[in-house]
């Protein structure tokens, strides 16, 4: 589900002890899935694996290190005053093509993305039939940038409705040329350029000789494109591909070894199992924190994901600097406790039958019944197994669970409309550490109709955090509130798998969207 968010975070140890897999050279050979991609748009990326290709091709203003922290790339210094923000460019910047990287490429770079997303919104407002509108997958910068300007070709300025930390990381967006906006295949400042491209069949990167960093190592990256993950894996079985990218279940079969590495890394997908609060039962806390208390994520984890996955308790990652994991109490899986909150909740078995209910405010006795609303991904059954799990699990502590499979369209219109009880879902979280969009009451990806003003209050208040312990703070404060009111369960951050009989990276941090990262400075 592509609800777009606000969220990327912590590190993975890359290395296996028992893996030996010999460094690359000068060449690596990549499988990918790729069906959709006809042309090299970096600000337009409809295909997950070619994002790995663009964070090649084109840096950003900031980067993000291996810590989750930004850092200055393509800029050399920033500065902020109030809302105004002045980013320095480094001297002696090139495009692939050698034309030089001014601040009125950075300008024209922000207004393009802007105006996809006005164009968009207003193409919305006015179509009766509410269809959806392409707003372009940086479409977030319009939280961040009010106006931008060049003062000199080295200096941009941007006028902010948001004056926080957070603000640098939306700063990752890629810079191309003023001119080659409505290009296909643009000149980037990456470390590689594009050399070939066949649609669906191959792709080549090659080194771009004005990278403003030392040149790298590896001199050739080829992609090889398949319709199927299947067939991803096939060529890696092989030998056709030296590197694939995977996000099946089933790669959790594959084990670093002797001669090949198995590189887990964490998607941007958060599983979530949301819950309507302004539907009954649910309105009540006792009764979503007994839900929490009985549902073992732990178990759906290892038996129905196999493991790939990385386990949060909040929107956050686990053992990055923005998690706060004092709060295992809250989430440990606890029946006793439940039965105890809908025991406090007015909650009996009165007839026998199995099934817990109490008198409604007319007094008619009602059960304890929940909808649960389940939509899956193409070839992918794991989350109909999950409601299955779910329904066993609550109904044999008195709960009657209804499940209801929908398609991916279908679930969007009940989550809008708020017509439903529970629902399996994902929130694809973007990079930056803000969680206010599903937690402040009204805002778009706020789902289960949470509502605290506490909550709020904090989610604005961390968005007046400048320095990066001030904001960590806020954050273990928006943790511990979400613990205490229960607005929806997190589950875990879906991951995938890079399979790889050549070492090519040495950084701690490999994410979806930036399979390769490090590739660019490997050294034997």
């Amino acid at each position: 589900m592509r609800l777009r968010a606000l969220c990327l975070l912590t590190a993975l140890l890359l290395l296996p002890a028992a893996a030996d897999a010999s460094n690359v050279e000068d060449t690596l050979i990549v499988g990918i899935q790729s069906t959709k991609t006809t042309a090299i748009r970096p600000l337009a990326p409809i295909e997950r694996d070619f994002m790995s290709i663009y964070d090649l091709m084109y840096d950003g203003l900031m980067f993000i290190n291996d810590d989750y922290l930004p850092e200055c790339a393509l800029a050399e210094s920033y500065t902020h005053t109030g809302k105004t923000w002045t980013f320095k460019l480094r001297e002696d910047l090139y495009f692939s093509d050698g034309t030089p990287v001014t601040a009125n490429d950075v300008v024209a770079t922000v207004n393009w993305i802007l105006n996809k997303v006005k164009t968009a919104e207003e193409a919305q407002a006015a179509d009766p039939s509410g269809a959806a509108y392409d707003k372009g997958y940086y479409m977030n910068l319009k939280y961040f940038v009010t106006s931008i300007s060049a003062r000199d070709d080295r200096t941009v300025v941007i006028k902010s409705s948001r004056n926080y930390f957070g603000f640098l990381y939306a700063m990752t967006f890629p810079i191309l040329p003023a001119w080659a906006l409505e290009m296909d295949n643009p000149p980037g400042t990456g470390a590689y350029m594009l050399e070939y491209f066949q649609p669906g069949e191959k792709l080549t990167l090659t080194v771009n000789p004005h990278w403003w960093q030392t040149q790298p190592q590896v001199k050739s990256i080829q992609f090889l494109m398949y319709q199927q993950p299947s067939q991803v894996i096939e060529a890696y079985e092989y030998a056709r591909v030296d590197a694939a990218f995977t996000r099946q279940i089933a790669s959790a079969q594959y084990k670093s070894g002797t001669t090949s590495l198995a590189l887990d890394y964490r998607t941007n997908q958060l599983e979530c199992l949301l819950m309507n609060h302004s539907a009954f039962p649910l309105n009540s806390k006792n009764v979503r924190e007994a839900i929490r208390y009985l549902i073992d994520v732990d178990y759906i984890a290892r038996q129905i994901y196999n493991g790939m996955v990385e386990r949060t308790n909040t929107p956050f990652i686990a053992g990055s600097w923005m998690y706060n994991d004092g709060l295992d109490a809250y989430f440990q899986q606890d029946p006793a406790k439940a039965l105890a909150l809908l025991d406090e909740d007015g909650w009996s078995d009165t007839n026998d039958d199995g099934i817990l209910d109490k008198p409604n405010d007319k007094g008619e006795s009602v059960m304890l019944e929940l909808d649960l609303y389940v939509y899956e991904e193409p070839d992918n059954d794991v989350r109909l197994e999950t409601a299955n799990y779910i329904k066993d699990t609550l109904e044999s502590y008195g709960f009657k669970v209804n499940i209801i499979t929908v398609s991916y369209a279908q679930a969007s219109q009940k989550l809008g409309a708020g017509a439903f009880d529970l629902c399996l879902a994902s929130y694809a979280m973007d990079v930056c550490p803000d969680a206010g969009f599903m937690l402040i009451a009204g805002n778009t990806g706020n789902y289960s109709r949470y509502r605290s003003t506490a909550m709020t209050d904090l989610c604005s208040d961390l968005r007046n955090q400048m320095t990066q312990p001030d904001y960590q703070r806020v954050l273990m404060q928006i943790q511990e509130q979400f613990a205490k009111d229960c607005p929806f369960i997190c589950f875990f951050y879906r991951s995938g798998t890079v399979l790889t009989r050549k070492m090519y990276t040495t950084v701690r941090d490999v994410r979806e969207l930036q399979l390769l990262r490090g590739i660019e400075e490997f050294r034997e």
